[in-house]
């Protein structure tokens, strides 16, 4: 099993950047594909339309310096000029504010910057990643209002010219950003297959799990797809009695819209399916690693406590049940439906330095998906 996960998490992570509907990304949905097939399970891959965001220039110049950045994926954007003037803190009067931010926008810190997107406080936002990640590279923000782009325009850059920027806020110097981007026709897929159980009459148990992000996401979501294809090779070797539905969403950066695709076409099984088994970020990561679980309720909490019992493993933290969770299971939680889920923190979280295998906690990964592998074959009994 161990040479399996990291022959999926080293073949993923080198496939490139697996932003959703790129190149990369629909290449990646053909392997995983082909993968499944290998198994003796039919594969489907369900496409899908939408506007993907494309880049056309991204920087900020400040006096001699000119940094390449990220721009915020649900936000508005500007010519090719870009937009020049003063720089300040986040709520200033400065043109462009200006704030160092942790990739995620729950962190600590954030609310400046959600209230300067709303009330559009500045005629731009740039965003520094935390001086916690490495200096160089960008730890993206997800873009959840991506279907309802909104605010001025947010350019995002690596924390290794902080120290010139601050001086620069304190003096009040100009500046100019540039976020110029088009939104082009793109096609999407998510990888979904079905192992049949002896009784069609009970419901199904679902396997989810992201497969798309902002770089190569060695831990990130390597991870998840790896532990989807151990959980399918064990459920088809075991059978069981249960339908078991698995898919792997792209989409996952722009607020879940793969996930979104699949429930449209699959509504019923929110609140129908048995359980569903959410695969989320980061629980291989060896970059401070936090690992979390979360479920719907005492009797799906009670299934994995049961199931950690027979090991050694513990979670570094667990979301109560009844509480809102994090990642792709917050769309069953909002659905009434059941669910299980893993998740973790990162230190490399959607930054460019999650790669194999520097990234990647073999022996964390390996425990953590034959658990959930045991699991998976449990619930399909």
């Amino acid at each position: 099993m161990e040479q399996r996960i990291a022959s999926i998490i080293s073949e993923y992570a080198a496939q490139g950047i697996h932003r959703t509907g790129t190149t990369v990304d629909n290449e990646s949905a053909d392997w995983l594909a082909a993968r499944v097939k290998a198994m003796g399970v039919a594969p489907e891959l369900d496409t899908w339309q939408f506007k993907r965001v494309e880049v056309v220039d991204a920087r900020f110049r400040m006096g001699e310096l000119d940094i390449s950045g990220v721009p915020f994926y649900d936000c508005n954007y500007t010519d090719a000029a870009g937009v020049s003037g003063s720089l300040g803190e986040m709520g200033s009067d400065a043109d462009i504010g200006v704030a160092m931010t942790l990739p995620y926008a729950a962190g600590p810190g954030y609310a400046p910057v959600e209230a300067a997107r709303k009330h559009g406080t500045h005629k731009a936002l740039l965003l520094v990643t935390d001086k916690r990640m490495p200096a160089d590279g960008i730890a993206t923000i997800n873009a959840e209002s991506f279907g309802s782009p909104f605010g001025p325009p947010v350019l995002q850059i690596a924390n290794r010219h902080w120290d010139a920027i601050q001086a620069a806020v304190k003096r009040g110097d100009k500046a100019t950003l540039v976020a110029h981007c088009d939104r082009v026709d793109a096609t999407a897929a998510n990888v979904q297959a079905r192992i049949a159980g002896a009784d069609a009459s009970l419901a199904p148990v679902v396997v989810m799990t992201p497969r798309s992000g902002w770089w190569r996401c060695a831990s990130e979501r390597g991870g998840g797809i790896a532990a989807w294809l151990e959980m399918m090779r064990a459920v088809k070797s075991a059978g069981g009695a249960r339908d078991v539905i698995f898919t792997a969403n792209s989409g996952h950066e722009l607020g879940h819209t793969g996930l979104d695709h699949y429930l449209e076409a699959h509504g019923s099984l929110i609140a129908g399916a048995h359980m569903w088994i959410h695969l989320g970020a980061n629980f291989v990561a060896r970059v401070m690693p936090a690992v979390r679980l979360q479920y719907s309720d005492k009797t799906a909490e009670g299934l994995v406590r049961a199931e950690l019992a027979r090991t050694a493993l513990k979670p570094a933290r667990e979301t109560p049940p009844g509480t809102r969770p994090a990642g792709e299971a917050r769309n069953i939680f909002d659905g009434g439906g059941h669910y299980i889920s893993i998740l973790g923190g990162n230190g490399l979280f959607h930054h460019p330095d999650d790669l194999w295998p520097d990234a990647v906690d073999m022996k964390a990964a390996t425990a953590w998906i034959s658990a959930f592998v045991d699991l998976s074959v449990k619930l399909a009994a």
